[in-house]
């Protein structure tokens, strides 16, 4: 071998052994971590069901059912649900033992003062064009002092609803609808409510307690949001009703129904009244 030769094959091999550290030298560096206000936003499985599924306190008042008009409507039906005649006096309720019951109502299915009906439900009849109804929350029923509370209200179509039991003592809530049977609950005191769907073959549930006999009320389903239960000063409104015409119903537990026929308009509420007295009561049995 020639003194060139082997030159040209020493310069050869020192350049390759020089190839593997220019790479090395010339790799891009691995990428940096990223800051904190880059990280991504990870949450254990158990928080995301939690915040799927939030608890609800039983304690709550009841969430008005949300309405959604398209086109929102502006019309408002108002009156007075008056009483005329003498009111019957309160049905003495049976003698109890029962400390829970102490400083319980009178049963009064009337209920008026001044002429005016109170626990009347007055609600617009049918479905309501451009009105979309979804229940957002149950409609509560409490037993207080052995008596349900309130003794009379609204829910819409499909709506659920919640039984509490406030009172140290054992209740069961009986549900009819007409003369059938829906449900038949026990609820010891201080237990955990229960919920109960509106029976879908009756608009009217009644509830009763076998325990304590004289406790009664009434839960009435409606395909609308247009309902509400009168007062003591037994006076209604109705808002939002789109322009139209309407069949406004005052419903009550012993004095039956009356109807009107209402014509709604966007700028000027219309006037509804109902008038009831004993005389319907005996109309109705």
């Amino acid at each position: 071998m020639t003194l060139r030769t082997l030159g040209l094959t020493l310069l050869g091999a020192a350049g390759l052994l020089a190839l593997p550290a220019c790479q090395k030298e010339s790799a891009p560096p691995p990428p940096a971590a990223p800051t904190a206000a880059e990280q991504p936003s990870v949450r254990a499985p158990e928080a995301r069901e939690h915040a799927a599924t939030p608890i609800q306190d039983p304690n709550a008042p009841a969430a008005a059912p949300e309405a959604v008009a398209a086109p929102p409507g502006r019309g408002v039906v108002r009156g007075t649900v008056t009483f005329t005649g003498a009111v019957p006096a309160p049905a003495e309720l049976p003698p109890s033992s029962d400390a829970a019951c102490e400083g319980r109502a009178p049963d009064a299915p009337v209920q008026a003062k001044g002429g005016k009906l109170a626990n009347v439900l007055v609600r617009v009849r049918g479905t309501v064009p451009g009105s979309v109804a979804t229940p957002t929350a149950p409609v509560m029923v409490d037993q207080s002092k052995c008596t349900y509370v309130p003794r009379v209200q609204g829910a819409l179509v499909g709506q659920p609803v919640l039984f509490k039991n406030s009172d140290g003592t054992l209740h069961n809530t009986r549900g009819m609808a007409g003369k059938k049977a829906a449900f038949n609950i026990a609820q010891p005191p201080a237990g955990t409510p229960v919920q109960k769907p509106l029976p879908t073959d009756s608009d009217v549930l009644k509830l009763k307690c076998d325990i304590h006999p004289w406790m009664t009320a009434y839960v009435v389903s409606n395909p609308n949001p247009f309902f509400v239960t009168t007062g003591e000063d037994g006076a209604f409104t109705l808002q939002g009703l789109p322009a139209g015409t309407y069949t406004v119903e005052a419903w009550h537990e012993t004095l039956g129904t009356k109807t009107a026929e209402v014509i709604v308009k966007d700028d000027a509420p219309a006037e509804a009244s109902f008038a009831f007295s004993m005389a319907d009561a005996s109309a109705t049995k």
